[in-house]
């Protein structure tokens, strides 16, 4: 039996005005600026002003270290939202926008998948309501105001050769991570190599989803730094009079969007930051808002839960002030398969062997999340045709011997009916008290604070600094940026800075390369391995199936 594509469903919902979603989340509509018949922005400071303080349940979706099997993180948080609909509860989903760059490259579309996807999924796939758009702008009016800067005369003796900003395209552009730019002559600027980050690790993206207000916002911008002067002490934004400009490009893009899923649950998509560069969530302004309107609300993390979660919970929920009353932690038998060694191709058949090796995987994420962050969890299994009853028994006897329920997903296929299992047991969940705590103290030397992560989460045995390291954090200590959190880059594809190292590797250690610090968005990223911040399209990118009819249909989207 062949199986519709996620567009294909998309374009079969009928889906309601945006107001009707407005109404059905509590929002007055002359709160809501409309952005066609299907998408809107929200007021959030009329919204978040008039809720006087009311806050219900934040609920976390995570997901185990991810496999080209696939894991459904989003599907399983929009089926979960959609279930507790179904059940009877007031809820709000809140989701990160999706970047051109992976929707044109090997991921394809992120907005939910099947019969759990929020809507309209081509507008919000592509160029949604410009949030990206002005994102890229607000970086590069900096970019030319310092390259402009040192052409006027630079009078603030900005050191060409330790400019660290660079411009951004949200697009995959392999051809663009270096470039030598400014030449043609002194009329055409300073010759100097610069590069360009894909927009979502831009640290604008990071500083639009964490900034609380429009004063907020400024603060942050002002204290970006865009490299050194010859005496070696930074310049920021600040200093080149550029932050006032660059938040009247952002003034709408803090705005969160306003969507809905297939079966009409209220959704606020807005901000996507990397999830290895960056924190990996959605915006700080669109969570409080969806606490504000809902009695639960139900986000997502990037990446599985020893980047997403770990930086979720580490940055956002601290530097936010928020408290998760409960996290859901998503697998699939064919991807723990995977990483007990299978090959894509050999996960149709049961194989409790590959199961029993790749499963220390989801224990460990599990186990992170119940003893160090001391919050309560349920892991979510997303069942295909192929999983035996053997296979998903022995994950639950397994989750269950530290005392974790397991219960079994098909939002995909079933929508909200699908996830109203899943509902319940957050619902229960939810009701518990918990004694949330973080990984580290901010008050530890940086040092100490990636080896915690390393030591607590990772489950790794050290750290390695090399050289260039140590360097520069002597020079983020003097420069007072060593009390920040720390957001760790790393492969998403291993606990590890290894890629190959599948599963539950122990005995290893994390080498840090390097350290630069994101001022504005208030934490030092931590270097490892060979994280790319501008991604190369694939050799069959998935832009050579997209297409639009002579009506303006577009198909192959996802």
């Amino acid at each position: 039996m062949g199986y519709k594509s996620d567009i294909e469903i998309a374009h079969e919902a009928k889906l309601k005005n945006i107001l009707e979603i407005a109404d059905a989340a509590g929002v007055d509509r002359k709160y809501v600026e409309q952005y066609g018949n299907f998408k809107a922005k929200l007021d959030y400071i009329s919204l978040l002003k008039n809720a006087g303080g009311r806050q219900g349940k934040l609920v976390l979706v995570t997901a185990i270290t991810p496999t080209p099997a696939g894991e459904g993180k989003t599907t399983t948080t929009i089926g979960l939202a959609d279930g507790l609909r179904r059940i009877g509860k007031n809820v709000i989903v809140a989701l990160r926008e999706p970047s051109l760059g992976p929707v044109f490259g090997v991921k394809g579309g992120a907005a939910g998948g099947g019969y759990a996807q929020v809507v309209p999924m081509e507008d919000i796939n592509l160029h949604f309501t410009g949030d990206f758009h002005a994102i890229g702008a607000a970086n590069n009016l900096l970019a030319a105001m310092v390259d402009n800067h040192i052409h006027q005369g630079n009078e603030l003796n900005i050191d060409i050769n330790r400019i660290t900003w660079k411009r951004c395209v949200d697009m995959n552009d392999r051809q663009l991570r270096f470039v030598q730019d400014g030449l043609g002559g002194k009329a055409n600027g300073t010759p100097r190599m610069d590069g360009f980050d894909i927009t979502v690790a831009s640290e604008i993206m990071a500083i639009l989803c964490l900034s609380t207000s429009i004063d907020d916002l400024k603060e942050r911008l002002k204290r970006i730094i865009i490299g050194y002067n010859l005496s070696g002490e930074p310049v920021t934004a600040g200093d080149l009079k550029a932050a006032g400009a660059m938040a009247a490009l952002l003034k709408d893009a803090l705005k969160p969007n306003l969507v809905q899923t297939l079966e009409g649950t209220p959704a606020l998509v807005h901000g996507g930051p990397f999830a290895n560069i960056a924190h990996g969530c959605n915006s700080v302004i669109a969570t409080k808002l969806a606490l504000a309107l809902g009695d639960y609300a139900v986000t997502e993390a990037g990446f599985g839960a020893d980047l997403g979660a770990e930086k979720f919970l580490d940055i956002k929920c601290r530097l936010a002030g928020l408290k998760p009353s409960a996290v859901v932690v998503v697998a699939t038998v064919r991807a723990l398969k995977m990483h007990g060694g299978r090959q894509k191709t050999e996960l149709a058949t049961e194989d409790l062997e590959a199961l029993e090796k790749g499963i220390p995987n989801l224990l460990r994420h599990v186990s992170n999340i119940i003893n160090v962050y001391k919050l309560p969890c349920v892991v979510a299994v997303n069942r295909f045709p192929t999983d035996t009853d053997r296979e998903i028994d022995f994950i639950i006897k397994k989750c269950r011997e530290l005392g974790v329920n397991t219960v079994l997903s098909t939002v995909w296929a079933d929508g909200g009916k699908g996830g109203e299992e899943l509902a319940r047991e957050v619902v229960r969940l939810a009701d518990e008290k918990n004694d949330f705590s973080f990984s580290y103290d901010l008050s530890l030397p940086l040092e100490q604070k990636i080896e915690a992560v390393v030591k607590r989460i990772y489950g790794g045995r050290g750290v390695i600094f090399t050289d260039e390291a140590r360097e520069q954090l002597a020079a983020l200590k003097a420069i007072g940026c060593d009390k920040m959190p720390i957001c760790i880059a790393k492969t998403q594809y291993s606990f590890s800075d290894d890629a190959t190292k599948l599963g539950a590797p122990v005995d290893f250690d994390v080498t840090v390369r390097g350290l630069k610090v994101s001022n504005g968005a208030g934490f030092v990223v931590v270097l490892t391995g060979n994280i790319l911040t501008m991604p190369g399209l694939p050799k069959r990118p998935a832009a050579e199936l997209i297409d639009v009819d002579s009506e303006g249909n577009i198909s192959g989207l996802f």
